[in-house]
């Protein structure tokens, strides 16, 4: 008995739904790529906000480079006539920048380390730890945050000439990392408020301590909060002038906002030395930001998409 067997043929269905539904998705791409009168709208007035937001740093820029002639005959909008590349030099050397540059950096790293660990501290006992008077020890942290520094200079400069550290960069660096813990504390607290209690009591069972649960478990889940943390810290103590005008007064502990400050004086000013004294002074806040913004942008939004 012979069985009748065929060959069973190729389907041809998927290339037929391939051609069918090339068209349709080219179609729905070139629909999506077609954009609704109100997203045109947005984008115009976003592209307009930063041109508006940058046109005082394009101002600054133009300045940098003009001569004091051609800045006073065609004023501060107008494009150089001669790109003077001298000017940066003779304002880098003559506000000693170089040392101005590396008090900043000085400062605001030790400020930043100090007001971390003291933050990270506080907001463990407090957040975590639940200790008592939680919330008058909260009242207290942010009362401080809402004091104004011009009531404060008064008695911290008498306190710090009482002291000995007047005019030293580690009682600046001190009382500027203790301040602003004040607010990383108050920060982190409502963040380990909500930390996952199943962590902590698991390592607990397993027998941790306090210093191995905060070590292994919480501060490596802090990451993000405190990058956040360190990049406003720095940029906050490198932008401070009234402490450092109060109680930095010597050439060589003075930062780099007391040095472009003091370009200019009470009868006279360079609009271009000050210009390029500007320039100076935004840069290394420009290249801060460039470097660590992936950091600020994963501790922004950590936890807004679990």
């Amino acid at each position: 008995m012979s069985t009748d067997t065929t060959t069973p043929q190729p389907v041809a269905a998927p290339e037929a739904a391939r051609e069918e539904s090339g068209p349709t998705t080219q179609g729905r791409k070139a629909a999506g790529s077609r954009r609704t009168p109100l997203s045109w709208a947005t984008l115009i007035a976003v592209g307009v906000f930063t041109l508006v937001f940058l046109a005082p740093f394009l101002i600054i820029l133009l300045n940098s480079f003009k001569t004091s002639g051609d800045f006073r005959s065609h004023g501060s909008l107008s494009w150089p006539g001669s790109w003077n590349w001298g000017v940066i030099a003779d304002v880098w050397q003559r506000t000693d920048f170089t040392q101005k540059l590396l008090n900043s950096a000085e400062t605001s790293l030790g400020v930043v380390v100090i007001a971390v660990v003291l933050a990270l501290f506080n907001a463990y006992a407090l957040g975590i730890g639940r200790i008592r008077w939680r919330t008058a020890f909260l009242v207290f942290f942010l009362g401080v945050n809402v004091l104004p520094q011009e009531g404060l200079v008064y008695p911290i400069y008498y306190l710090f000439k009482e002291l000995g550290l007047y005019d030293g960069k580690l009682g600046y660096t001190l009382l500027i990392g203790i301040t602003y813990s004040a607010f990383g504390t108050y920060l982190l607290s409502s963040v380990y408020s909500s930390f996952p209690r199943e962590l902590i009591e698991a390592a607990s069972l397993d027998g941790a301590g306090r210093w191995t649960i905060l070590w292994r478990i919480v501060l490596p889940m802090s990451w993000p909060t405190l990058s956040v943390m360190c990049v406003f810290f720095f940029v906050w103590s490198w932008n401070e002038f009234l402490y450092p005008l109060v109680l930095l007064v010597s050439n060589d502990h003075q930062t780099v906002p007391l040095a472009l400050a003091g370009m200019r004086g009470q009868y006279t000013s360079d609009p271009t030395a000050l210009s390029a004294a500007a320039l100076l002074g935004v840069v290394p806040m420009v290249a801060f930001f460039l470097i660590f913004q992936r950091s600020l942008t994963r501790g922004v939004t950590a936890g807004a998409v679990k």
